[in-house]
């Protein structure tokens, strides 16, 4: 039961965890609609070979420092910020001008396996949405990390990231090619506003957990 919920665990975070990729899946996209379904996966894979690592690490990175309590502290006040920080960032990504894609154009002339591995190593975004995620899970039990547990939980964060981007870059060019309205508010509106309900939810349990319990001690 362990590793299943390791699994859905990581998938269902790692499927949200596909969203702050931003300008990856502009790349995917742009891949997807120039080069076709074989290079858009050949392109994934690219990106899932660094997501191993930076998971895997930053889950290592945040077991150890759940033993730090003035670290976890400062953790869980970062955690207020980076979620409407990951909604700024969205929106403001899906709001650019639509002139700068065809820089992306420049990419295609390489493997999209490369591109995919080249492009996710700048995405240092990734690194502060991993450690903060694998925190949050690991103090508040979600997940278990003893042995080979730790391996069912990143199989689900690749398997989520993967299939996250794919529908993600799927949905994105049916709408182009439909209709350019619906999607020009889905993604810079509907994402920024879940994030925003995610902080929300932060902010209350930071409450909860350091104001409202040291004025009961009062």
């Amino acid at each position: 039961m362990k590793s299943l919920k390791n699994t859905l665990v990581g998938f269902l975070v790692s499927f949200l965890g596909s969203i702050p990729l931003g300008y990856l899946n502009l790349v995917g996209l742009e891949i997807y609609t120039k080069s076709g379904l074989h290079d858009l996966v050949f392109f994934l894979f690219g990106v899932i070979v660094v997501e191993t690592f930076v998971i895997y690490f930053t889950l290592l990175f945040a077991k150890q420092l759940m033993n730090n309590k003035k670290l976890m502290k400062i953790i869980d006040f970062f955690a207020v910020g980076f979620m409407f920080v990951l909604a700024f960032a969205f929106y403001f990504n899906f709001n650019q001008e639509t002139k700068s894609n065809g820089i992306l154009q420049n990419y295609l002339i390489y493997s999209p396996f490369v591109i995919g591995i080249i492009l996710n190593c700048f995405n240092f975004l990734q690194l502060p949405f991993w450690a903060s995620w694998n925190l949050y899970l690991l103090n508040g039990k979600y997940i278990t990390i003893e042995r080979k547990l730790k391996y069912y939980y990143i199989a689900g964060t690749l398997i989520g990231v993967f299939l996250g981007m794919f529908s993600l870059i799927v949905i994105l060019q049916t709408f182009f090619q439909k209709t350019n309205q619906f999607s020009k508010y889905i993604m810079p509106v509907f994402i920024p506003v879940f994030f925003i309900i995610l902080g929300s939810i932060q902010v209350f349990k930071v409450y909860k957990k350091y104001f409202k319990s040291a004025a009961l001690e009062v």
